[in-house]
């Protein structure tokens, strides 16, 4: 029995680590549009200012550590490995967009950006998946 019980957590590890990104991805990707249609961010092309690269960063930060909580809370087993398969996921995604926008130019943004993203994808992984297991859990790790 204990063969099958791993199989029969895979359907809903899945389910929860879909979840646990687009509450990371959806969230993130409405933020901008809402942020172009208030007029905060420009209506057409890249951000123009740290400030608002800065403002991107936070929310993203925010979505993040929102996605790997939902993860972890909804994983069968071993959330915190959930969360942070998820932040190392997210790190692998940032770097790929670090590589691929470093030598562009200055129109794509700020080095600092994705070079932020990458570094915070694990952290925020982890407070994901802490807050989701609560303090019990914390005096047991």
């Amino acid at each position: 029995m204990n063969e099958t019980q791993p199989q029969a957590t895979l359907p809903r590890t899945l389910v929860a680590a879909i979840a646990g990104i687009l509450v990371a991805v959806v969230p993130a990707v409405a933020c901008d549009a809402l942020m172009r249609k208030l007029g905060i961010f420009p209506a057409s092309g890249p951000l123009n200012s740290d400030s608002l690269f800065a403002l991107a960063t936070g929310y993203r930060t925010v979505f993040s550590i929102a996605g790997s909580y939902v993860a972890a809370k909804l994983a069968p087993a071993r959330p915190m490995r959930l969360a942070m398969i998820l932040g190392y996921i997210g790190v692998a995604v940032n770097l790929l967009g670090l590589i691929a926008t470093w030598n562009k130019g200055s129109e794509l943004g700020p080095k600092w950006y994705p070079i932020a993203l990458t570094l915070l994808a694990l952290p925020c992984a982890w407070i994901g998946g802490k807050l989701a297991v609560g303090k019990a859990s914390v005096s047991e790790s």
